[in-house]
């Protein structure tokens, strides 16, 4: 019998304690709907996040985006045709995004290119000091090859680990060119 007359003085106190709380998440949930306040760097997060999410989206494939508003354009490069067309649905799927305009580029087929993606993935990811950029689920220094010619995208912690990639790359048998377009983001940065 006491047992029973214990949960329910609990159960008071409980309410009594979280009532104060909930007028106030109600008001801060109501700020955080502001469309002008949240949609700039939200959209570009979430943006961010669905071409990190698409399941075949590889160090060998670099896609970008620019926002004007509500209207999206995807640019970059990817090895497979199906995940051109992957990226612009999952941005579709955004609620807010109003319109994408879809330039990612499909590289042609080759099993030169493809003998190159991984000899330049090994020469950057065996070196001790570019390893630790390998570690995430898609690796943040981006290979895309074609036709010979290797262009590395991506962020990198510091100006020598960018110069480091390149040479690296360079270094490589049967690599034409190499064009370094990897940005310097200090590790408290936010990366896109």
């Amino acid at each position: 019998m006491r047992r029973i007359r214990f949960w329910p003085g609990i159960f008071a106190l409980f309410v009594a304690l979280a009532a104060p709380s909930l007028p106030a998440q109600k008001e801060s949930a109501k700020k955080s709907t502001k469309p002008e306040e949240k949609i700039p760097f939200s959209l570009s997060r979430e943006i961010h996040h669905q071409i990190l999410m698409l399941p075949f989206y590889s160090v060998f494939d670099a896609i970008a985006f620019t926002l004007d508003g509500n209207k999206v354009t995807l640019t970059g490069q990817v090895v497979r045709p199906t995940l051109k067309e992957q990226a612009e649905a999952a941005v579709k799927s955004i609620e807010v995004v109003t319109k994408v305009v879809n330039q990612i580029e499909v590289l042609p087929i080759s099993s030169t290119d493809d003998d190159l993606r991984r000899a330049v993935y090994r020469a950057l990811y065996e070196d001790p000091t570019l390893a630790r950029y390998a570690v995430q689920a898609v690796p943040s220094i981006h290979i895309v090859v074609k036709n010979g010619n290797v262009s590395l995208e991506g962020p990198v912690i510091s100006t020598s680990d960018k110069d480091l990639a390149a040479l690296r790359a360079g270094s490589v048998a049967n690599v034409l060119s190499v064009k370094n377009n990897l940005v310097v983001q200090p590790k408290g940065s936010a990366a896109e």
